[in-house]
């Protein structure tokens, strides 16, 4: 039997449900169970499982971008089990055994350096997805020189494609290419900002922002 402590990651150790806890070098981590393990089966347990599972969905493909944006949150435990915790806690919607992300309230990174401005995608090229937003620069902690960070989710292929060190802020635009058999799929798009020079120095918190969901569209 599995147990969880100070709340949900605080951390779990054990089994709980098809999930599995455990602490290595300080950190907390959780791991799933392949799909032929027995599990439990009262309401509670059911309900809890099928939310760790849409969650850890949604996130194993984007786990290298995941490692830049929650970084600053990797508090004794990784910054994966980071993003698990916020999305867990804030962004599934739908009942038992209907979960699903909340698309727009999930994050892919998070910290204080001001975000994106009104952000929208659109894809008008086979392939290509276009990324907009507003010039924020000079607002609160934004600059000019700040790099835009791409997440393009597609869910029915469980896939993500991504960019960690794009265009500036102040460019307000970028072209993410995207695999050919993307046409006809929807994909989330998402959108952050990093002050380069600060996330290699280890300021992560204030060198990194919140996550925007720029929206959805379907592949050209």
């Amino acid at each position: 039997m599995g147990t969880i402590k100070k709340g949900i990651l605080g951390g779990v150790s054990g089994k709980v449900g098809n999930v599995v806890g455990g602490n290595w070098k300080g950190i907390d981590y959780l791991r799933i169970l392949p799909a032929g393990v027995s599990n439990p089966n009262t309401e509670l347990q059911a309900n809890q499982r099928y939310k760790f599972a849409t969650v850890i969905r949604f996130l194993q493909p984007m786990t290298e971008f995941i490692r830049v944006g929650f970084k600053a949150y990797a508090v004794k435990m990784s910054a994966f089990n980071a993003a698990f915790s916020y999305n867990y806690n804030n962004a599934i919607s739908g009942v038992f055994p209907d979960f699903v992300m909340d698309y727009p309230v999930a994050l892919v990174s998070r910290g204080n350096l001001s975000g994106a401005v009104n952000p929208a995608c659109v894809s008008t090229q086979p392939a290509v997805v276009k990324l907009n937003w507003e010039n924020n620069s000079g607002v609160g902690l934004a600059l000019e020189s700040d790099r835009a960070m791409i997440m393009i989710y597609n869910r029915d292929k469980q896939e993500a494609i991504y960019l960690l060190d794009s265009v500036n802020r102040a460019a307000g635009t970028v072209d993410v290419a995207v695999p050919a058999n993307y046409s006809g799929d929807t994909v989330h798009c998402y959108l952050s900002f990093m002050a380069l020079n600060a996330v290699l120095s280890g300021q992560t918190k204030n060198a990194i922002s919140n996550s925007s969901y720029a929206g959805s569209v379907t592949i050209t």
